[in-house]
C-alpha cells in the first residue's frame, strides 16, 4: 500500500470528533515511530507547520524542537504569535531565530523576483542547517506536507524540504498530516486548540513580504508595506471580509509619486490593495469591497503610515494577474 496515497476508504474530517479520532491516531503512530528520539521542525507559523508542531507536542512533547526563523519579511505580530502560542501557551522546545539583518542584507539592491525568492529560500535552508547542527541526537525531521504537495508535486514541496542537512544527520520524516487537505488540516488545528487567527491563517508565500516589496527591498519600504498590510487586515477583520475573502494583502511598489502633507509638497510610495477569492489558486476573481470601506481603509493607511501617500485597488483576475505581484 503506497502510503502516499489517500484510501479511498478515508472519511473526510468534517467534525470535531472525526478531527478527534484522527488526532488520536496520529498521536499513537508518532509515538509508536519516534518512541524516545528528538524530533526537529521548521516552524514557519503557517496553518501546516502549526498544526503539526502541536500534534507533535500533544505526541512527544518536549522531545519536539521547534525552530523557528524570523527572516525579517513576515507580516507584523506574526513571529510574535508563534512565541506566544507555541513557548508560552504550549510550553514548547522552541527555538527563535531573529536573522533579519542577515536576509535584509543580502537581499539588498536585489531586484529581480526570482534571484529574491532563490536568496531568501538559500538562507533559510542555512539558518535552520546552522541550528540542526548545535543540537545532538536529531532522529527525525517533521515536515507539514499535505495531501496537494503530494497530488501537486508527486514528491516533497520543495521550499518545506529542508535540504543540505549536514550528511551525518540521516533523519526519517514524521509528515502526520500529509493525507490531509487544507480544510480538514484546519479543522484538526482547530481541535487541537490553536487559536483561529493562526488555523484560519490565508496562505502566505514562503519568501513573505519579500516578494509583496517590489524591486529591491528597502528597510524603510518594507517597514511601510508591513504597517499598511497590517491595516488593511484588522479594517478587513472588523468589517467581516476576512471571512469572505480567501487571501488580500498589500504590495508596494519601488517608485514614488508627488502627494501633499500638512500643506508641503511630499513624495511616497502607493499602497496596491490586493483582495482575490479561489478554489484552487488556478483562478481567482476579484472581491467586491464597498467602497465606504476603502475609502475608510485609504484614510487610514495614508494618515498613518509613513512614506505612503496614495492606495490603489488591483482589479486583475487571474489568468491575467497571477495572485502575488512577483
Amino acid at each position: 500500500m503506497d502510503s502516499n496515497k489517500r484510501p479511498e476508504t478515508m472519511e473526510r474530517i468534517t467534525t470535531k470528533a472525526l478531527a478527534d479520532s484522527f488526532i488520536a491516531e496520529q498521536v499513537e503512530a508518532i509515538r509508536a515511530q519516534v518512541g524516545d528520539k528528538k524530533v526537529l521542525l521548521a516552524l514557519s507559523g503557517g496553518v501546516d507547520s502549526s498544526v503539526v508542531a502541536a500534534l507533535l507536542i500533544k505526541a512527544v512533547g518536549k522531545q519536539l524542537v521547534c525552530v523557528h526563523v524570523n527572516h525579517g519579511l513576515m507580516r507584523k505580530g506574526e513571529s510574535e504569535q508563534v512565541i506566544e502560542v507555541f513557548k508560552n501557551q504550549l510550553d514548547a522546545n522552541l527555538i527563535y531565530v531573529d536573522a533579519t539583518d542577515r536576509f535584509l542584507d543580502l537581499l539588498a539592491g536585489v531586484a529581480e523576483p526570482e534571484k529574491k525568492r532563490k536568496i531568501i529560500g538559500a538562507e533559510f535552508i542555512k539558518v535552520f542547517d546552522e541550528e540542526a547542527a548545535k543540537l545532538s541526537d536529531i532522529k527525525f525531521l517533521a515536515q507539514g506536507t499535505i495531501y496537494p504537495d503530494i497530488l501537486e508535486s508527486k514528491g516533497v514541496k520543495a521550499h518545506h524540504n529542508v535540504g543540505g542537512l549536514p550528511e551525518d544527520m540521516e533523519m526519517e520524516l514524521v509528515e502526520p498530516v500529509k493525507l490531509l487537505y487544507k480544510d480538514e488540516v484546519r479543522m484538526v488545528g482547530s481541535a487541537l486548540g490553536l487559536p483561529d487567527e493562526m488555523v484560519y491563517r490565508q496562505p502566505f508565500p514562503g519568501p513573505g513580504l519579500g516578494v509583496r516589496c517590489l524591486g529591491a527591498i528597502t528597510r524603510d519600504r518594507l517597514h511601510a508595506l508591513r504597517e499598511a498590510d497590517a491595516i488593511l487586515r484588522e479594517e478587513f477583520a472588523k468589517n467581516g471580509l476576512a471571512d469572505k475573502v480567501w487571501q488580500y494583502f498589500v504590495a508596494v511598489p519601488d517608485f514614488k509619486s508627488v502627494g501633499v502633507r500638512d500643506d508641503m509638497r511630499y513624495e511616497g510610495w502607493p499602497a496596491i490593495i490586493r483582495a482575490v477569492n479561489t478554489v484552487d489558486a488556478m483562478t481567482a476573481t476579484i472581491e467586491e469591497i464597498p467602497y465606504s470601506l476603502l475609502h475608510h481603509i485609504t484614510y487610514r493607511i495614508t494618515h498613518e503610515v509613513e512614506g505612503i501617500n496614495r492606495v490603489c485597488l488591483d482589479l486583475t483576475p487571474k489568468p491575467i494577474g497571477t495572485i502575488e505581484w512577483e
